[in-house]
């Protein structure tokens, strides 16, 4: 049987034009914050992954399993409901950061923001710097 192939995956596609397109000004204004964020902390430029997706830097993940892959370390996606953002290796290891962080959801390796009014900025790069 083949391996499924991963559908998110880097590409050329305008990481500008992406956020340039969002409806919704809050979240495009959101967006650009965690841009600029993710940039400072990563010291990479960001990347489409997939259609909807901003990823900075790229690591080649191997799995017991023998699955390869390409993946991002950190990035965001606006989501219709809230602004997704990714961290690989997850947040569930610094539960006295989300403590302060404010209003949001987490996922294994996301945590999901309303809006960025609801957290607390100096927090989220302290998780992000991890």
């Amino acid at each position: 049987m083949a391996k499924a192939e991963l559908k998110t995956k880097q590409t050329e596609l305008s990481v500008s034009d992406f956020l340039a397109r969002i409806p919704n000004e809050g979240m495009r204004a959101d967006c650009l914050t965690v841009l600029e964020l993710m940039k400072k902390l990563t010291k990479c430029e960001p990347k489409m992954w997939g259609p909807s997706i901003v990823g900075f830097g790229t690591l080649h993940l191997k799995y017991a399993s023998g699955r390869e892959l390409d993946w991002f370390p950190m990035g965001f996606s606006p989501r219709a409901a809230n602004l997704t953002l990714y961290l690989h290796g997850g947040f569930e290891q610094h539960q006295d950061l989300l403590a302060k962080l404010g209003k949001f959801k987490a996922g294994k390796g996301c945590l999901y923001v309303k809006k960025l009014a609801d957290i607390d900025m100096k927090v989220l790069q302290q998780l992000l710097s991890y």
